[in-house]
């Protein structure tokens, strides 16, 4: 498994995560024993990256026990914003919630620090100078090595990234958000703000809540063991969950025969093709993670990668299709006389 650096930063992570939200999930996550388990496959594998946050039931608790005595060889992160409580100060971005969850989640985890903290989800209702600043507390202080941004507008990240700028304070070095065959609505702005900016790309539900595996009915007829086969409403689930999710689910099953590889392995390879540093994988079972990890022996054909990226790009919109046109004006435009 290859390793790189997240961003323009000094930390190093694997290019496939495993993620823990389903550790201690009841009914459709695993129990303790199998999540032991999958840590331990996963680091013996080459992997180290493992992602997961303070509202993920008992997620912290349960990877703390199993990284007992392989600490060290695990880039630990976890998250913090989301509600966890009904304590109005339990939530958000602010210095008071920060400052306690992390805390809380260094105890829940058995260690000494957070190699990577994420903030959940932009809190429009703290100012980012508050939040960027209790970061770098926490960052001086040794409790977090590194710190990440998930689920931002583009413009609200820009501004979080110049205030460390600003100031000299800790910078966000990744940036993990929703990403796959899907959803590639990043596309629009935020990837060329990573590759500017030395922002580390990592993927959340690569395999779009299951839809990429081929395995959800369009008729909502139950066996397929997916997310979205569980009865959970999301928001998210109306991104995939749609005639154009089918028909991009339905193309990866077809390509996918000719590649010789599940559907999953070939929307995880994909991935590989694309400007992202680390795909995290959410999985409740050995199989299912032994089959995700032989994602990296799929090599896509070039003619392949080009169906699946023509057929899956995001739709043109203002002001993005304008500014092309104009671009594209000027540089065939002739040049001036005299």
């Amino acid at each position: 498994m290859q390793i790189t650096a997240l961003g323009r930063s000094g930390l190093h992570v694997s290019e496939l995560a495993l993620g823990a939200m389903t550790f201690g999930m009841p009914g459709w996550g695993c129990d303790e024993a199998t999540s032991a388990a999958l840590v331990n496959r996963f680091l013996d594998a080459g992997g180290n990256l493992i992602d997961t946050a303070n509202v993920y039931l008992d997620s912290e608790v349960i990877l703390g026990q199993a990284l007992v005595g392989r600490r060290d060889e695990a880039v630990v992160a976890t998250k913090v914003g989301l509600p966890k409580g009904t304590n109005p100060n339990s939530r958000g971005s602010g210095r008071a919630n920060i400052r306690r969850a992390c805390e809380a989640s260094l105890r829940r985890l058995q260690t000494d620090r957070i190699d990577l903290y994420w903030i959940h989800v932009d809190d429009e209702s703290t100012p980012l100078d508050e939040t960027m600043s209790v970061l770098d507390d926490l960052v001086r202080e040794g409790k977090v090595l590194y710190i990440g941004a998930s689920n931002f507008r583009a413009y609200r990240l820009m501004k979080a990234l110049g205030i460390s700028d600003r100031t000299g304070g800790a910078r966000f070095v990744g940036f993990q958000g929703q990403y796959s065959l899907i959803v590639r609505s990043l596309e629009r702005e935020h990837v060329q703000l990573f590759e500017e900016e030395g922002l580390g790309l990592v993927s959340w539900s690569p395999l779009g809540s299951g839809m990429l595996t081929g395995k959800v009915a369009r008729d909502g007829a139950a066996g397929s063991d997916t997310r979205l086969d569980q009865g959970t409403r999301s928001p998210v689930e109306s991104l995939m969950k749609n005639e154009r999710g089918f028909e991009i689910a339905d193309l990866v099953v077809g390509l996918a025969k000719e590649v010789g590889c599940s559907p999953a392995q070939l929307a995880l390879a994909w991935l590989r093709t694309r400007p992202v540093t680390s795909t995290i994988l959410g999985v409740r079972t050995m199989e299912q993670l032994d089959a995700n990890l032989a994602s990296l022996d799929v090599v896509i054909p070039d003619d392949v990668v080009g169906r699946l990226d023509e057929a899956t790009a995001p739709s043109a919109e203002y002001p993005w299709t304008f500014i092309d046109i104009m671009l594209s004006a000027r540089r065939h435009s002739p040049p001036p006389k005299g």
